[in-house]
């Protein structure tokens, strides 16, 4: 049981910090995976791709294509819903925060 709540919860989290990178400015996925190495998370393409996609068939993402050296590259960036949920979110983990870390 604790596994299911530990991965939940990670995946939230994800979930949470791509949306924060992408009411930022544009990301990809490959530039996400570095960023949560970068706080300690191992996230696989695997893992990365199918949240992002996630949170495009939800709203919350646009993407758009842009070749870079060469290369075909899928860009994320929040929508208007992507960031009010943020927004949403942000409230909750703090009141979650106040309140289990107390």
């Amino acid at each position: 049981m604790p596994n299911i709540i530990t991965r939940d919860v990670f995946l939230a989290f994800v979930r949470v910090h791509v949306l924060h990178h992408a009411a930022e400015g544009p990301v990809f996925g490959l530039e996400m995976i570095e960023e949560l190495r970068r706080h300690g998370y191992a996230i696989s393409p695997g893992t990365i791709y199918p949240i992002l996609h996630g949170l495009q068939k939800a709203g919350c993402l646009r993407s758009k294509h842009e070749v870079v050296n060469g290369k075909r590259r899928k860009y994320y960036v929040a929508t208007a819903r992507g960031r009010r949920a943020l927004a949403e979110v942000r409230k909750k983990i703090r009141e979650l925060v106040d309140e289990v870390l107390e």
